[in-house]
């Protein structure tokens, strides 16, 4: 845990320096400190509000046990193996199979598979016969 804070401390320290920098070349020292309080804010904010920002810009959409089960239940079951918080479970409305999360730490994690992803939203769903050449096929039902 202090492993990922100290490279989290790095890298906004390394941007900020970069701010300051570039600031100072463009407009000496005024410019650094006006470049170094822009930097701050926008580490204050990516560091506070990035899962927010994430959710926005997905549109992603709270999963609750009575709207999805399967895959409430997984993230919960994963959650208590792990001895991390119960995170609140988002779903992405996109073709593109993905997941990932986001999150400061634990207690502020939110766990998002976009919804190809989340298919397996209930304990019936099975993965289509290996011999079927595609798994919307009506000959290929199980």
């Amino acid at each position: 845990m202090f492993g990922n804070w100290l490279k989290t401390a790095i890298l906004m320290a390394g941007i900020l320096a970069l701010f300051a920098a570039v600031g100072g070349a463009i407009g000496g020292a005024q410019g650094m400190l006006i470049a170094f309080l822009l930097g701050a804010g926008m580490n204050f904010f990516a560091y506070w509000f990035s899962d927010k920002m994430v959710l926005r810009m997905y549109n992603a959409q709270e999963v609750d046990e009575a709207s999805s089960p399967y895959l409430y239940n997984m993230v919960k079951e994963l959650a208590q193996r792990a001895q991390i918080p119960m995170p609140r479970v988002y779903i992405i409305d996109e073709a593109q199979p993905n997941a990932f999360a986001t999150g400061r730490n634990p207690d502020h994690a939110t766990p998002m598979p976009s919804l190809p992803a989340a298919i397996p939203t209930t304990p019936r769903w099975r993965p289509p016969p290996a011999s079927c050449a595609c798994s919307r096929r009506a000959s290929c039902a199980a």
